[in-house]
């Protein structure tokens, strides 16, 4: 078992200029990363937390494409998470993802990381990816993307607002946001494919008994603070912020680079990431079938790793 480990930074000001204090980065390292061949840098979503093992299976371990018996895998939980990153504040602060990644890259400092072979990320986590192979273009050698973008759309801004809204409600206010970010995860093909009813069902219909389901699981491990400020945090992300343009500035990364979208994405859709590989020198764009919508970045493992295999010669 991999452990939670945690450096202490102390006070860091934010893009707004505003001071959190006492900030505590947790972190999890698989693999030996002073004997590793390479370093993989993974960014997590939303929801999901440093332990990436737990939720990509199929891609981080012994004999897995990202192999931990030949390169170091880090990942470390983002500012406003609830799983282990801690800081103070009298208030709810606004955390971008610049933020996030100033974060990072002192993680990366103290771990003296010279050099991050592959950086990788989907949906938040990608954003994230992209913040900082712009801000350090040449500790970054390697970059993936799957389910993101350059600037959060103003669909995306709504469903969160939208989940915020709920937030407000009370104490189950996270079940709704949680109902209403799924319809975001995933696709009308993907409910007609796993939630199937009788056909003579009158009431107590499969897709509602889902909706409550995810709500609760959700609200079993998450906090609303978390959801409000990882949800303000991806509103925040656009890649051009006092740096002209968006061509401009993905036009600054020198990472080799694939980015991957998902036909049945409506959250981000595969345009986004077509946007994306059009604006990095050299970049690749691959789009892959998936009945999963928005959520296959983590359930796609097997297509994902073909195509790493193609673009990358060392996995």
């Amino acid at each position: 078992m991999i452990m939670l480990e945690y450096l202490e930074i102390g006070d860091l000001i934010l893009e707004n200029g505003d001071r959190i204090s006492n900030v505590k980065i947790a972190y999890n390292v698989y693999g030996d990363i002073k004997r590793a061949e390479k370093i993989i840098w993974v960014c997590h979503a939303l929801t999901a937390n440093s332990d990436a093992q737990t939720w990509w299976p199929d891609m981080i371990g012994d004999g897995e494409i990202f192999d931990t018996q030949k390169y170091a895998v880090v990942c470390a939980n983002i500012l406003g998470s609830c799983y282990g990153t801690t800081f103070e504040h009298a208030a709810k602060p606004l955390i971008s993802i610049r933020d996030m990644v100033v974060a990072h890259q002192q993680l990366a400092n103290y771990l003296n990381v010279k050099t991050i072979d592959l950086l990788c990320g989907g949906s938040l986590g990608g954003m994230q990816c992209l913040e900082w192979s712009i801000a350090n273009p040449d500790l970054i050698k390697n970059l993936f993307l799957i389910a993101t973008n350059c600037k959060h759309s103003s669909w995306g801004i709504a469903f969160n607002e939208a989940q915020r809204m709920a937030l407000e409600l009370g104490e189950k206010g996270i079940d709704a946001a949680r109902a209403i970010a799924m319809l975001s995860y995933r696709h009308y093909k993907t409910y007609e494919y796993s939630q199937v009813d009788h056909i003579d069902a009158i009431d107590e219909f499969s897709a509602a008994s889902y909706q409550r389901y995810q709500g609760e699981k959700l609200r079993k491990r998450f906090t609303p603070d978390a959801y409000y400020y990882l949800s303000k945090a991806m509103d925040t992300n656009n890649v051009a912020r006092n740096r002209g343009s968006l061509e401009k500035a993905l036009g600054g990364i020198k990472a080799q680079t694939l980015t991957i979208g998902i036909d049945s994405d409506i959250l981000f859709p595969h345009q986004e990431q077509e946007y994306i590989a059009r604006n990095i020198p050299g970049a690749n764009f691959e789009l892959i079938t998936s009945k999963f919508g928005h959520d296959g970045f983590l359930l796609e493992t097997d297509k994902i790793k073909t195509l790493l295999k193609t673009y990358f010669e060392f996995l």
